[in-house]
């Protein structure tokens, strides 16, 4: 069901409030979203509307939008039970109406929550409410009291004394205290900030040894826990190894619900003061525990997330070598190295399996086959897979091209997610009569050219660079790394004659539907030559061209085709040309004209300075690729296995993964090493990716070396202190 006006206005002043951004701002961005609009369409070409606004400002918008929107649908079902229940008045329709959390709004739906039988409900069914509520107005006394019970007992034959009609009011007044929205609240906060969650082994696991042990007997405040410990204990307590338990500080906080709730004096007090008692400790307590708790784990989640998110970014957004013949190797000892060659483009040109490290044949027959096939071929680089046997070919590789002169230098690649890339529907249509393994050889290839666009085909979770990402949220954590790739896709750009349909279908705008139906359209009309081309394909219309054009990249006749300035700026770029003499083709890349131009002549109430500064940045360096140059790590040849290293040495390794306690390093020994967030920096740091990112080709010193628990520990602080 659609929201009304006074919804979306409510939507609109939360949206307004908790971002901090003007009103038109955050009109424009919803309006944009609405119409379907994507965030890297919104953040590239619509700056004007949003006051330019970058993607990570614009994708918090839009969780918050999904938040407040999901919000007002929970606050309509919530307030249809009360009215059904005979419940609502205009004051709680208000209280309602003007909330912006869901945690209040559940709270104040609680009373009028459907609820099992409890021990409150069964006391009502006896006719105890009036008693319970005699004693809750606190304007009696005691003798009153007993009084009214007495005769409650004699007019009810389920009730056996008046210590069972007492016990009865006492459950009704107990899950009233439960259900006060102060209370609740106030128990929340407490328990938030000075709450302590203790941790502890099973009886089963005492005095044994497990993954776990570091965390057998600890305790830490809940709120500063961070998020890969949260994530560890929540895993252990799972299998039933840890046992978790908050302690809330409960001798602070019953005396602040005495002073809060009891207003009489004598025997009445130390009724409600039981009542409190039994409401906090039966009731309160336990709720609070289970909604902190899961709050906790959804604060490890998100940063969890958060760390996969950036991790992959860099991942993607690695610099491609781009244009060079490759020949990919998925490194095999037993069963052998499958090579495979890949063009310029990518296409696939030839493959052979060597063993050059079994008795199946002669090593030098096995280098000659090598040695042939990078010549036969031209190749210009060599990507070895990091695998089992990838320290032993990236040697053999280095050799054979030693010994025939060539120049091809050897570089190890990540193959994280390359099995399940070769045994993948994807694979399959690309290369049907080829095997898995030679597959895997081609994919570690074009990972060299291009990593965005062949890591876009393996599910991101398979790329290895997340923390404890089976643990958290799936659905949350695919819409996170779906929108990392969407935001690489599109920050790069894309050739609309090369792109394979599931780099298209990140594209903005486009989707696998139409990427689908674009490929089959290159295959049937050969290459495009123009943007526009896009029009004819079936079911992309001018809303899904607008959305995706300037994304997409033409070599054509239309030198703006294969540039970030979108189609309906040509005519302004034309212009721009014809008032300096020029073509257009003439004016793209010719840098002292382009900086004569005076861009406030071209504003409109349409075009700002924000998007004719963008378009001036493209026509200087046109189609440019925003991706760092190139750059290969080098290992050390006398180290390949982890017996080869000592505690002191200083190696040059690559960050596979960032964590919130560090990094993880391969030195190139099969067993990445970590450097602790203490060895990161000479100064305090705060999150590991202040430091280094995915990719990135660090130095570090060997601290020490655990052979049977296959642990290393590096530091980065230090190497740089030794040179």
């Amino acid at each position: 069901m659609a929201l009304n006006e006074q919804q979306k206005k409510r939507i609109l002043r939360g949206l307004i409030e908790v971002s901090g951004w003007q009103g038109w701002q955050v009109a424009n961005c919803v309006t944009l979203f609405e119409s379907g609009a994507t965030v890297p369409f919104v953040a590239r070409y619509r700056k004007e509307q949003t006051g330019e606004l970058d993607e990570v400002a614009l994708r918090d918008l839009q969780e918050q939008l999904r938040y407040f929107t999901e919000l007002e649908e929970r606050k309509r079902t919530v307030l249809k039970n009360i009215e059904l229940a005979g419940a609502l008045s205009e004051s709680l329709q208000r209280k309602i109406d003007g909330l912006r959390d869901k945690t209040t709004l559940e709270d104040l739906y609680l009373p009028y929550k459907p609820r099992r039988r409890t021990r409150a409900t069964m006391a009502r069914e006896k006719g105890l409410e009036p008693l319970a509520k005699l004693i809750g107005g606190q304007g009696c006394v005691w003798r009153q009291v007993e009084q009214f019970a007495r005769q409650l007992v004699i007019d009810c034959d389920e009730l056996t004394s008046v210590d069972d009609a007492l016990k009865g009011a006492a459950d009704i007044l107990a899950e009233g205290v439960n259900e006060q929205v102060e209370v609740r609240e106030r128990v929340r906060r407490a328990t938030w900030q000075q709450g302590v969650l203790q941790c502890s082994a099973v009886p089963e696991y005492v005095g044994k040894s497990s993954k776990y042990e570091s965390y057998y007997q600890c305790s830490e405040p809940l709120r500063q826990i961070p998020s890969h410990r949260m994530l560890a204990m929540r895993r252990g307590e799972t299998e039933e190894v840890l046992r978790l338990t908050l302690r809330a500080p409960e001798a602070t906080l019953l005396p602040e619900l005495s002073a809060l709730l009891i207003r009489s004096q004598g025997s009445v007090a130390e009724f409600m003061q039981r009542v409190i008692d039994d409401a906090y400790h039966r009731l309160l307590a336990p709720s609070i525990e289970v909604e902190l708790r899961l709050e906790a784990k959804k604060g490890a989640e998100q940063r969890a997330i958060q760390v996969f998110a950036e991790n992959l970014r860099h991942v993607l957004l690695a610099p491609p070598a781009a244009n060079v013949r490759v020949l990919g190797v998925d490194p095999g000892l037993r069963t052998g190295s499958k090579l495979a060659v890949v063009s310029e483009t990518g296409r696939f040109l030839e493959h052979l399996t060597i063993y050059p490290h079994t008795q199946k044949g002669g090593k030098e027959h096995f280098e000659r086959q090598f040695s042939e096939l990078i010549q036969r071929h031209g190749v210009e680089l060599i990507a070895v897979g990091n695998g089992t046997g990838g320290r032993e070919m990236e040697t053999f590789s280095q050799q054979v091209v030693r010994r025939a002169g060539l120049d091809c230098p050897v570089v190890m690649v990540s193959e994280a997610g390359a099995s399940i890339y070769s045994a993948s529907d994807i694979a399959r249509q690309e290369f049907p009569d080829l095997d898995l393994t030679v597959r895997g050889a081609i994919s570690i290839a074009r990972r060299l050219q291009d990593p965005l666009a062949e890591l876009v085909k393996v599910d991101a979770k398979s790329i290895g660079v997340g923390q404890y990402q089976h643990d958290v949220n799936q659905r949350e954590l695919k819409r996170a790394l779906d929108a990392v790739v969407e935001s690489c896709v599109n920050y790069v750009g894309v050739d609309l004659n090369t792109a394979s349909a599931v780099l298209l279908s990140y594209v903005s705008g486009i989707g696998p539907a139409l990427a689908e139906a674009i490929v089959a359209y290159r295959d049937n009309n050969g290459p495009f030559v123009r943007r526009r081309q896009l029009l004819k394909v079936a079911r992309l219309g001018a809303k899904s061209f607008q959305q995706a054009a300037g994304f997409l990249r033409v070599k054509g006749d239309e030198p703006l085709d294969n540039s970030a300035v979108h189609p309906e700026h040509y005519a302004l770029v034309k212009q721009m040309a014809t008032d300096l003499g020029l073509t257009v083709a003439e004016l793209v890349g010719q840098g002292e004209a382009v900086k004569a131009l005076e861009l406030s002549r071209y504003v409109t109430e349409v075009v700002g300075l924000p998007t004719l500064r963008d378009i001036r940045d493209e026509l200087l360096k046109p189609g440019r690729d925003p991706r760092q140059q190139f750059e290969t790590v080098k290992f050390r040849e006398d180290v390949t296995v982890l017996a080869d290293l000592e505690a002191g040495m200083q190696l040059q390794g690559c960050v596979t993964n960032v964590a919130a306690f560090g990094a993880f390093v391969d030195i190139g020994v099969h067993q990445d090493g970590l450097v602790h967030i203490s060895e990161l920096a000479d100064r305090f740091v705060k999150d590991p990716a202040e430091i280094v990112k995915v990719g990135q080709v660090v130095h570090v010193k060997v601290l020490s070396v655990d052979e049977q628990r296959r642990r290393i520990g590096l530091s980065i602080k230090q190497a740089a202190n030794d040179v």
